[in-house]
């Protein structure tokens, strides 16, 4: 028997708001359900803040339903305003199509694809929204949304009580996100939009505008009227179209947005965003990043971010914590990677923590060998293996003896590392901290 996928994104921290949470269960119980989640196309990846909506999605299709992913081919070009102080940097249509292309790869590893009833498919809203008559659609679709009410919502609002620039652009992407809604119903049959809590306002017009622009409006609008009257034959279509659309309700759930427990966000550390894709960060460095999880976030990120089962978690919980984040490094680098992958990066860092050894899926920096040849100073090198961000936080590193060379201190700024300091193996260890390590290799 499936699951009650509400019943799960309760249970796994999912679940922040829903339109008609009954109606919606009840939708769920009596037939597959596509359901879709939008991304927009603004990197070459998805980053972990993504992360849980991908899992939902996930949940969404081995609960026996049918995921949706709308990639915004369109509304890319527009930006969307939710939670940002300034627009987003334009891109052009290659930009757009290069990202969205190098995106979809990632729902490959979460979601199965096909023309079955539970098969996930991916769509890009561009499809319909570079087709469209600005005149013909604010005639058709604009006239349904009130400015009084768009103006409270949370994305907008914001955005004016910081007195922060909104392009009328950006004014327009709840009306494009809405339509997207409607668009999806149309098409696929979709009934549910999934989003994070930011997108509940959005949502709610997708809903509303689905009501306001249903056939059953169009009958009583276009019915004719005699002697002032309208004919009984108009009225009972009415109510009968009207019962109809009440059976074919769309429905928004949201999710709560996701911060760790020292109030970062999620997705962004100190060196920049764990980007979901191999080339822009390595498994092993994925899987570092679930390891130095805080004490606080463990149990809700394993109930968030893997398929082990609550109770499986609760007894993981009962021992030791550095245990239980190593099987949330190892169960999430799983699911992106593949469990090769993850099963070597925990060898990796076994190798290095517990042996002070050099693991497999330690992440390789090749340097010219003629620089290496002549010496780079210890702070550069530091900078050229990403493990410093500036030459002064290189150098602060150093003087608080953070860096290491083959797991020996660095004592010097200046200190010039060559070709000598390389190991019979073929490598120089570089380390910042306990936990960021790399190879420097000769190329």
């Amino acid at each position: 028997m499936a699951k009650d996928f509400i019943q799960v994104c309760r249970d796994r921290g999912y679940f922040n708001q829903c339109t008609d949470e009954d109606g919606l269960r009840a939708l769920m119980t009596a037939q597959a359900v596509p359901a879709y989640i939008g991304f927009d196309c603004t990197a070459k990846s998805l980053h972990v803040g993504s992360l849980m909506q991908i899992m939902i999605l996930r949940w969404l299709q081995k609960c026996d339903h049918k995921p949706i992913v709308l990639m915004g081919g369109g509304t890319t070009k527009v930006g969307d305003p939710s939670g940002k102080d300034e627009s987003r940097k334009m891109l052009t249509e290659d930009d757009i199509n290069a990202n969205l292309n190098s995106i979809k790869c990632v729902f490959e590893k979460f979601l199965t694809f096909g023309d079955g009833p539970t098969d996930a498919i991916m769509v890009n809203n561009a499809d319909w929204l570079d087709k469209l008559n600005y005149i013909e659609f604010l005639r058709d679709y604009g006239r349904h949304f009130s400015v009084n009410r768009m103006l409270t919502m949370d994305s907008v609002k914001q955005r004016l009580e910081r007195e922060s620039h909104l392009s009328f652009l950006e004014f327009n992407y709840m009306v494009l996100q809405a339509y997207d809604f409607v668009e999806l119903n149309q098409r696929l049959g979709c009934r549910l939009q999934i989003g994070g809590s930011d997108q509940w306002g959005n949502i709610v017009m997708g809903t509303e505008l689905h009501k306001r622009t249903s056939e059953y409006r169009k009958t009583f609008e276009d019915g004719f009227v005699e002697g002032g009257i309208l004919a009984e034959n108009v009225i009972a279509s009415y109510n009968q179209q009207l019962e109809y659309n009440d059976r074919q309700s769309l429905f928004g759930l949201t999710s709560p947005l996701i911060t760790t427990s020292s109030g970062a966000k999620m997705g962004k550390t100190a060196n920049g965003a764990v980007w979901l894709d191999a080339d822009l960060l390595s498994p092993y460095d994925y899987w570092q990043f679930w390891r130095n999880t805080e004490d606080a976030d463990v149990q809700r990120f394993l109930l968030m971010f893997t398929e082990l089962e609550p109770a499986q978690i609760e007894t993981l919980l009962a021992g030791n914590i550095n245990d239980a984040k190593k099987v949330l490094a190892t169960e999430a680098t799983a699911l992106l990677h593949g469990r090769a992958e993850a099963e070597q990066a925990a060898e990796t860092a076994r190798a290095i923590f517990e042996q002070g050894g050099v693991g497999g899926a330690m992440p390789e920096v090749l340097v010219n060998k003629s620089e290496l040849d002549a010496g780079i100073p210890a702070f550069k090198l530091l900078v050229t293996a990403n493990l410093a961000t500036s030459g002064g936080e290189a150098r602060r590193l150093i003087k608080g003896n953070g860096a290491k060379m083959n797991d020996a201190a660095i004592t010097a700024e200046d200190q010039l590392i060559s070709l000598r300091d390389m190991t019979a193996d073929g490598y120089i260890k570089l380390s910042a901290g306990k936990k960021k390590h790399v190879l420097i290799k000769a190329a």
